[in-house]
């Protein structure tokens, strides 16, 4: 649980902007209960990070209010363990404020302009000209979160890997500045590419609830079969005969992202696995509703036991926020201590310096 001589800590989180769909799933959340689960670290922090989604929210503070509970059921349900992980809020931890304040004075406007995943978000939420000044800090935001638990590891998409370049920046600009006070975190990239940014049900290159376009952790088993049935396939296979795309194909990137081999011996036995689906797709002769109903059978594989803890975990909503309350308490506690080290670290630890004190005394006297 250490490396060279240093605890290994996780920090990652999530926007209560919505409830969680298949891409947290299998992009971060599913890891972080293979990593929580794997004793490799001392300490794995799991933020709620609704001070993070006011900034483009702010005038919907209930969308996000409500959204808490669903993010938490999310987690728990898919096997976050409050004993085994710190699952907390972020606006409950004020600390991370003040150290997004000092941070602001390491970075640069026209630094913050260039980070592409910022440029992406404006442009996504056009945003282009009226940019909410939080939204446009958020990467420093996100540095407090990072460097506030003294995480070592953060797992995070492909597309984030602007945003912990950003707090490495702050990291080192900090401690060449004041010293040794905070420290560099390394990033977790999804092992499986197909992982990485799952596509919406429509094909879009993102799965987004703004999109509609998601399969959530909480739908029906229903819900999840008419989905699948009506995701976006290869346009020009049109008959059964006709040869198809597997590459940027929805439907085979998901079955990429969640069968295992055991499925086809399961539920589609005339196939070893996935290599052979594609190979019979490719030269044609096979059918999307066939491929479409296996992958139907492998989420629904997936999800059931996902969806049988929530609605237990949905019996006992005042236990999910205690849960909450008491990951937020200890989370602040960690985020206090490094608050003081920075501020010991910038000497604006006046009351606490007692060394200044005597020293400011004697100078007076003589």
């Amino acid at each position: 649980m250490e490396e060279n001589g240093r605890k290994k800590i996780i920090l990652t989180g999530d926007r209560p902007t919505g409830r969680l769909h298949v891409g947290h799933y299998a992009g971060s959340v599913k890891r972080r209960v293979e990593l929580q689960e794997s004793g490799e670290f001392e300490d794995i922090f799991i933020m709620i990070a609704d001070a993070q989604a006011l900034t483009d929210n702010a005038d919907n503070p209930e969308k996000v209010r409500q959204n808490i509970i669903e993010v938490a059921l999310d987690y728990l349900s898919c096997g976050l363990d409050p004993s085994k992980s710190t699952l907390f809020i972020q606006s409950q931890i004020p600390e991370l404020t003040e150290l997004t304040f000092y941070y602001m004075n390491l970075v640069t406007v026209s630094r913050l302009q260039r980070n592409p995943t910022v440029k992406n978000e404006i442009k996504m939420r056009n945003f282009e000209t009226s940019i909410p000044v939080g939204f446009f800090v958020y990467p420093i935001s996100q540095a407090a979160d990072i460097t506030a638990f003294k995480a070592t590891t953060v797992p995070v998409g492909e597309d984030q890997l602007p945003m912990i370049e950003q707090t490495r920046e702050i990291v080192r600009s900090f401690n060449h500045i004041y010293g040794e006070a905070l420290v560099e975190p390394d990033v977790l990239l999804p092992d499986n590419k197909a992982c990485m940014r799952l596509p919406g049900i429509d094909g879009k290159a993102k799965m987004s609830k703004s999109l509609n376009n998601c399969i959530y952790l909480s739908d029906t088993e229903e819900d999840v079969r008419k989905k699948v049935m009506s995701m976006f396939t290869d346009p020009n296979h049109l008959k059964v005969e006709d040869p198809g795309e597997v590459e940027g194909n929805p439907v085979f990137i998901y079955l990429e992202a969640f069968c295992r081999d055991d499925h086809f011996q399961r539920f589609w036995p005339e196939y070893e696995n996935l290599d052979q689906l594609k190979a019979h797709y490719t030269r044609g002769g096979l059918g999307d509703v066939k491929v479409k109903k296996f992958l139907n059978q492998v989420l629904q594989d997936e999800l059931a036991p996902i969806r049988a803890r929530r609605k237990e975990y949905e019996k006992n909503i005042p236990e999910v926020y205690r849960i909450l309350q008491e990951g937020s308490q200890k989370a602040r506690k960690v985020a206090a201590r490094t608050l003081a080290d920075v501020k010991a670290a910038m000497k604006i630890d006046y009351f606490e310096d007692e060394e200044l004190i005597q020293s400011q005394a004697q100078r007076f006297q003589a």
